[in-house]
């Protein structure tokens, strides 16, 4: 699940903001279809439709949208996501929803471009929608904010960072990708690679192979057996991608290569990258590995309370370059097409790790 999140807003990130490939959309001044965009009076009613129940992923921004709505009293409905990930099916739950009366839609779309009509009709009933985790590639302007799990520029330098905090900043690595053609995969490994070349800070860590395990367990198992087997030297996998770091922690810990393990030599083969915390945990509390990160899926849903209130009651004005406040969290910017960022990956460790479930 997970990596297909990943990928997709990574595909987010492309054909927008970073590679400013695509046309701005311009931010409506009022929903289309001349709706109204008046505060209600009342409470505010809220609703998160996620592509499909039963994922923890989506759990956890359920978690924390219901805590920012509790907090500001207002009324939250959940658990009406479509019970498998299809368009059709959600375009039915929006439906249901903007009939009840709801002020605030925050949604993670099944489709880039299948719900624009739907959506446009729940604008012009003066609906503010707020796509979280993935969003509506090319379609920006039938929503009215983006919030993007993290900064994925950042995800190649803080990746490089975190492996070389635990290896002394010295010494072979290896990257374990998942496929040639992952655009995500690429796009962070092409950031590791600049700031390794650019940084003075990493001058002694050695990028020796990236090998690719397609996103499938055997494949990157057999990957990571390999990648031990013919560098002796190897200090460190960097497996930006779940499959593939779980499958790296399994083989240091089967061949107790791991730091502290049975084989180890010369301190032994650190693993870490991109992982869930519910999949990582038990490595972690094992000392297998020390760390992972990923980005917390309930600061999303936190943040799209109070942005959704704040659109609502116009306290909030979106438009690239403007700025919003959210209470313990911090002041976040618009970025083209109304984007943005919840913050940075988050490292899950021994000490933090029980704290998440998704």
């Amino acid at each position: 699940m997970i990596r297909n999140a990943m990928k997709f807003a990574l595909t987010v990130l492309l054909a927008t903001s970073v590679l400013n490939c695509t046309k701005q959309a311009a931010t409506p001044a009022a929903p289309p279809g001349g709706g109204s965009s008046t505060p209600p009076t009342g409470k505010l009613s809220f609703v998160f439709i996620p592509k499909n129940t039963g994922n923890p992923y989506f759990d956890s921004i359920d978690t924390g949208l219901r805590k920012a709505t509790s907090e500001m009293g207002a009324t939250y409905q959940t658990g009406n996501g479509p019970d498998s990930a299809d368009a059709a099916k959600q375009i039915k739950v929006i439906n249901d929803q903007v009939q009840t009366g709801v002020n605030v839609l925050v949604l993670s779309p099944d489709s880039a471009d299948a719900l624009n009509n739907t959506l446009d009709a729940a604008r012009a009933k003066g609906v503010k929608v707020i796509t979280a985790d993935a969003d509506l590639v090319g379609n920006e302007s039938h929503r009215d904010a983006f919030l993007m799990s993290t900064d994925f520029d950042q995800v190649g330098p803080s990746q490089v960072e975190l492996l070389g905090s635990m290896i002394n900043y010295t010494g072979d690595f290896a990257i374990l990708s998942a496929t040639t053609d992952a655009t995500n995969q690429n796009y962070w490994i092409a950031g590791m690679k600049d700031v390794l070349g650019k940084n003075p800070k990493y001058a002694k860590m050695n990028l020796v192979t990236t090998v690719y395990g397609n996103d499938d367990p055997q494949k990157s198992r057999t990957e990571a057996d390999g990648l031990l087997s013919r560098y002796p030297t190897l200090k460190g996998i960097l497996c930006p991608t779940s499959v593939g770091v779980e499958q790296a922690a399994k083989a240091v810990q089967d061949k107790g290569v791991y730091p502290g393990g049975a084989n180890a030599t010369n301190g032994g083969v650190v693993v870490t990258g991109l992982g869930t915390p519910n999949q990582m945990k038990g490595y972690i509390k094992q000392g297998i590995i020390s760390a992972v990160a990923l980005w917390d899926p309930a600061n999303m849903g936190y943040i799209a309370g109070y942005l959704g209130k704040g659109l609502v009651d116009g306290s909030i004005v979106a438009g690239e370059g403007k700025t919003f406040t959210v209470p313990g969290k911090g002041t976040f910017t618009f970025l083209k097409d109304n984007k943005v960022v919840a913050g940075p990956p988050l490292v899950f460790t021994k000490d933090n790790i029980d704290q998440y479930n998704f």
